[in-house]
């Protein structure tokens, strides 16, 4: 019997007055061109407005794209709103401004994965499919 299971579903979105947005784009590509779902909701995004999302599309991750430092204000936010839609769902951040010091930290607070810069989009995808529980290719 073939395999049925439905592509990894990927929200990808960008906190605050971010206005950065080239990254997400390439993001969203490379994870598409992985053969996941990609939900892209652009910059100016609220925590509410990205749990809201999240829980109306039925994705497996958020995925933050930071090229400010407004997204470690909006963390604890987003984990919160989350939690009030009842989604238990993976957040991964990545970005120009996510230093090795910031991936510590934030991953300490329960973001699964944080992306720096120099990332090869290699790990990307296979740190996204390990969160869901899929085996890599």
């Amino acid at each position: 019997m073939a395999d049925v299971r439905r592509p990894i579903r990927v929200l990808i979105g960008i906190l605050g007055l971010d206005q950065h947005e080239v990254g997400a784009m390439v993001v969203a590509r490379l994870l598409r061109d992985a053969g996941m779902e990609v939900v892209y909701l652009g910059r100016f995004n609220l925590p509410d407005d990205i749990a809201k999302a999240a829980a109306e599309e039925g994705v497996d991750v958020v995925g933050l794209s930071c090229h400010s430092w407004e997204y470690l204000h909006f963390l604890g936010p987003l984990q919160a709103a989350l939690r009030e839609y009842a989604l238990d769902l993976p957040i991964v951040v990545g970005g120009s401004v996510v230093t090795a010091e910031d991936a510590r930290a934030i991953q300490a607070k329960g973001v699964a994965a944080a992306f720096g810069p120099t990332t090869p989009s290699a790990e990307i995808v296979a740190t996204i499919q390990r969160l869901v529980g899929e085996p890599a290719e």
